[in-house]
């Protein structure tokens, strides 16, 4: 497949690929590290491009992340995007976890087990798919840990692009079938996140795959781009404007980093009113070298070996940590880690009072919600968003245990009563 249309025929905000470590530019294309230093490569955007957005505009658009175009490296021709819906997930107001919590401020979840194929990573495909056609790669391969697999094979499905996906053999059962049913090629990896990433860096270098488009590694820096809208949608569900606090999960540490930068945005942009806002991350134990480098004060986080229930997260070598903690640091944040019972009583908190059921990540950010609040370390008087990133049924063994009727009676209302039910 050739590229649908030549991506300047529209114009794009983005202006170039820019260093995160020297600031080196170089020119969009499919790059993700710099020729200078070997950082990592992100979209760069022209400042007064992104000031002729506005409300308006983004609201005569379509309900998708792709009312956000104009704040976003591609898809200003509608003829070009990958559209499966993706975004405007419900901003659901807590007030039960808030006061379960001891919180006097409102605290909004974010529920982006909304999207198509029930993960935020719906967001970060639509853009990267749209921007490899753009480039003119024929096909679409991803490392990942589960949702991205689910993802990227959905997504190629849908605008006829052959996919490979790369998995850990060790993933919960509901993502690899989930991943299969698209009719892609699934290909599973005896090792970690870690070493699947590897290999696929490794591909993405070789000429059999010169044709295909990693979203997570060649076009890397147009995929994190879709988190952002993330961050715009918060604004716009809040009447345009940030709120004070916002608690993420954290696997490579890109989503965190993303909605910070969108909020620079959209300041920037002049789209929402300037104000100050606190970043938190949450990690689980059984992974957190984001959370473990924060507090030890250190600025090099150490890889580790991935263990535990929240698979979606265990990424050991995390390429966005040092940004994340940067984005948690500079905003007067926290990071935290907790285990896996704690995990799990995450989950069922956020269920038994918003209605909301999340995956493990979900029950990560939860679990880390209650423990900022009980070492004092987040604001309780303070707005607060807290981000649910997939559908608890992805990750239904991780609380099978227990989840059983309340009784199992005869169909008599004797069986009521001899039950103790009235």
């Amino acid at each position: 497949m050739t590229a649908l249309i030549d991506r300047h025929t529209v114009p794009s905000p983005a202006s170039a690929l820019v260093c995160r470590n020297c600031a080196a530019q170089f020119p969009l294309g499919a790059q993700h590290a710099c020729f200078e230093c070997f950082g990592p490569l992100e979209i760069g955007y022209d400042p007064a491009a992104l000031a002729r957005v506005t409300h308006d505009e983004i609201a005569s658009g379509p309900h998708s992340l792709w009312r956000y175009a104009g704040l976003l490296p591609v898809g200003q021709n509608p003829a070009t995007r990958v559209d499966s819906a993706t975004g405007m997930t419900p901003l659901i107001r807590a007030d039960r976890l808030a006061d379960e919590l001891g919180f006097t401020g409102p605290v909004w979840i974010k529920d982006d087990s909304a999207n198509p194929t029930h993960s935020f990573k719906d967001r970060v495909v639509s853009v990267a798919i749209t921007a490899a056609r753009e480039l003119g790669f024929e096909r679409i391969a991803c490392a990942s840990t589960g949702n991205l697999a689910n993802s990227v094979a959905a997504h190629a499905a849908r605008v006829g692009m052959p996919s490979i996906v790369f998995i850990p053999s060790d993933l919960e059962p509901a993502k690899i079938i989930q991943t299969a049913i698209y009719g892609g090629t699934l290909i599973g990896v005896d090792g970690s996140y870690d070493d699947v990433n590897r290999l696929c860096s490794e591909l993405a270098e070789t000429d059999e795959f010169e044709n295909t488009g990693f979203v997570n590694v060649n076009v890397r820096p147009y995929y994190a781009e879709g988190s952002k809208t993330l961050g715009f949608e918060v604004a716009e569900q809040l009447g345009w404007r940030l709120p004070g606090q916002i608690v993420a999960p954290m696997a490579s540490g890109s989503l965190l980093t993303k909605v910070h930068k969108s909020f620079k945005e959209l300041v920037a942009a002049g789209l929402v009113p300037s104000s100050s806002w606190r970043v938190f991350g949450a990690q689980s134990a059984g992974c957190s070298p984001i959370a473990t480098a924060f507090a030890n004060g250190w600025d090099v986080v150490q890889p580790v070996k991935p263990t535990g229930i929240a698979k979606s997260l265990n990424i050991g070598n995390p390429a966005d940590g040092p940004y994340a903690l940067d984005a948690v640091r500079s905003t007067g944040g926290a990071m935290a880690s907790v285990s896996d019972d704690e995990i799990r009583a995450g989950i069922r908190l956020l269920a038994r009072t918003t209605g909301v059921f999340a995956e493990t990540a979900g029950g990560v950010t939860v679990a880390v919600l209650q423990k900022l609040v009980e070492s004092g370390a987040i604001d309780t008087s303070v707005e607060t968003v807290v981000y649910n990133t997939g559908d608890g049924l992805k990750t239904i063994d991780a609380v099978s245990e227990g989840a059983l009727p309340t009784a199992v009676i005869p169909p008599t209302v004797k069986g009521m009563r001899e039950a103790g039910l009235l």
